[in-house]
């Protein structure tokens, strides 16, 4: 990869001088060691929580340290930001600690527990129809007409400064550390951690993670020039960034070693993993980097690799929806749809199957067939909760075993 030329570079004094701003208010987070992922990747994993951070998102570093350098006269005009929820809730509480009025563009599809957890800290709130890239647009213009100070949530010195704190903790955490995993959105993050692992301890690899249906910073990279996505779609709204920052794009382009993508899927699969596992709440956008090892997206083996989880800030609303589409994903949530024919003690004896091989029947529907169908015909529709796809396959076997015609199957 092509060493980039950053005009504003980041230095490791400013970084330790963001640190102890930010000793002020920002909680030195724990790094946690994974038994379940290490055993499953063959690596020692740790997970740095900064879903455990004040405000529930790493965001507050950056925002934090970046109102700390205005003058009065800046202070005095008043701030703006845009955010998918978790920069909001940085500059909102970082406002609230500093006197200043905040007004701050939200889209409308931003989870309602971080716009108003955003709120709460008394933010003047305007909600944008679109995506992050939508309020932005509104943010620029209401900054033009009032001249307030834009804080942006990643294309600034400062605000990366700022987020490079974390890797400071993890290096004085974990100083053998081989490898981390952070997310990226619009890269303010990982240009801040690469940017001081890379100074401080440059045989650290660093791998950026991006939702598959956001990965703008992944296509900018493999093109090699700022790439603006037509749309983006994923549940990881953290990350729902169509074009990466001008800045950002250069630190990635000069610090980061790889950047991967993980589905949807791998994402709702890792938020329950590290509920389960590790008992740590995770939104889509800080689940990336365990969804990387989860699904075995990096080459490496008996190495000390972090994965960041920046960010806890999930929607109770969507979080059964999450739960629901990893129990899929990973087989333990299994439906089947059996013919039959309609006649007494049908259903009893396919439940004594299911019941016999360990699965725990959820749901059924029992349809009479429709036109065409003999007239004795019927369909019964089972959702069930099973260990896993080698589970289920044993089921479906036995079921096929016993005469039942098995027609269809959803995982």
């Amino acid at each position: 990869m092509e060493t980039a030329e950053i005009t504003k570079n980041l230095t490791i004094a400013e970084v330790y001088d963001a640190k102890k701003v930010l000793s002020k208010i920002a909680r030195k987070t724990n790094l946690i060691k994974s038994t379940y992922l290490s055993e499953i990747s063959s690596n020692n994993i740790f997970l740095k929580a900064e879903n455990l951070q004040l405000t529930g998102s790493f965001k507050l570093r950056g925002a934090y340290y970046k109102i700390s350098k205005l003058s009065e006269d800046e202070k005095k005009k008043g701030i703006i930001a845009c955010s998918a929820g978790n920069h909001a809730q940085g500059v909102a509480l970082a406002a609230k600690e500093n006197k200043i009025k905040a007004t701050i563009f939200i889209p409308s599809t931003a989870p309602i527990s971080k716009v108003e957890a955003t709120r709460s800290y008394g933010a003047d709130i305007r909600l944008i129809d679109g995506v992050y890239d939508d309020a932005y647009n509104e943010a620029v213009k209401f900054q033009k007409e009032t001249d307030g100070i834009f804080i942006h949530p990643f294309d600034d010195i400062d605000v990366i400064t700022g987020q490079g704190t974390i890797a400071l903790e993890v290096l004085e955490q974990l100083p053998n550390i081989d490898a981390i995993l952070v997310p990226i959105g619009g890269g303010g993050l990982i240009s801040g951690v690469a940017a001081t692992i890379k100074q401080l301890k440059p045989s650290c690899r660093v791998y950026g993670v991006q939702a598959e249906r956001a990965c703008s910073m992944f296509e900018s990279i493999r093109q090699d020039k700022r790439i603006e996505l037509k749309n983006v779609n994923t549940f990881a709204d953290g990350t729902a960034v169509k074009l990466p920052g001008s800045l950002t794009f250069d630190y990635c382009k000069k610090y980061v070693d790889e950047i991967i993508t993980v589905t949807d899927d791998e994402i709702a699969s890792s938020v329950l993993t590290l509920m389960e596992k590790e008992k740590i709440v995770s939104e889509g956008s800080g689940a990336l980097s365990c969804a990387a090892v989860l699904y075995n997206k990096i080459d490496l083996k008996d190495k000390n690799v972090v994965a960041l989880i920046s960010g806890g800030n999930i929607d109770v609303n969507i979080l059964s929806r999450v739960i629901n589409r990893a129990l899929l994903k990973t087989g333990r949530m299994c439906n089947l749809t059996i013919e039959l024919l309609d006649k007494p003690g049908q259903l009893k004896d396919v439940s004594a199957i299911i019941a016999e091989l360990g699965a725990n029947v959820i749901r059924v529907r029992h349809n009479q067939g429709g036109e065409g169908d003999d007239i004795n015909d019927c369909y019964l529709k089972i959702s069930m909760e099973t260990r896993d796809f080698e589970h289920f396959e044993a089921i479906k076997k036995a079921l096929t075993d016993k005469g039942y015609n098995v027609l269809s199957t959803v995982q």
